[in-house]
């Protein structure tokens, strides 16, 4: 029997990230992933393929009235090891590095495609199985895939981002 939900802690570290804001959160990380891809196959300071590490993050932010995610979505991929200290220089100037400091998350697993409306579901269920909590956020959530976006029943979890 699988938990239904667990708890992390994930260490501070640099990552590559991109912001879209396209109608559709579908268009949003897959135009986002796709320089991501370019960044970390050749279009870097090294010119050499980084490595590929997952999960790779969406994160994105519910409307005041909690019924539809904001436009705006932040992908990220967390650069290998090797590349913490010295990030390569991407040549793209909308993936940008950034130090994400240490996180904590209450995290759920989901399988299959991500839309608007399977995250909304998600995020939904979770708060139902967590019931009344202040110890996490509400207004911004975290969508981490760990296998590729055409593999028909993918998975994924939903993070609930923990209060400091």
């Amino acid at each position: 029997e699988e938990a239904a939900y667990e708890e992390r802690q994930y260490p501070a570290g640099k990552w590559a990230c991109v912001t879209k804001g396209e109608p559709m959160y579908e268009q949003s990380i897959s135009m986002s992933f796709m320089k991501l891809m370019r960044y970390i196959c050749k279009e870097n300071s090294v010119g050499c393929y980084l490595g590929m590490t997952v999960p790779v993050l969406n994160e994105i932010h519910l409307t005041k009235e909690g019924t539809e995610l904001e436009r705006e979505v932040v992908t990220a991929y967390y650069l290998p090891g090797e590349f913490q200290q010295n990030p390569p220089v991407p040549m793209d100037p909308e993936v940008r590095i950034t130090e994400r400091a240490p996180l904590r998350v209450i995290t759920r697993v989901f399988y299959g495609m991500t839309t608007e409306e399977t995250i909304l579901r998600e995020i939904a269920l979770f708060w139902e199985l967590l019931g009344s909590t202040d110890t996490v956020l509400r207004e911004t959530y975290i969508v981490a895939a760990y296998e590729n976006p055409s593999i028909p029943q993918r998975r994924n979890e939903i993070w609930f981002i923990c209060r400091a």
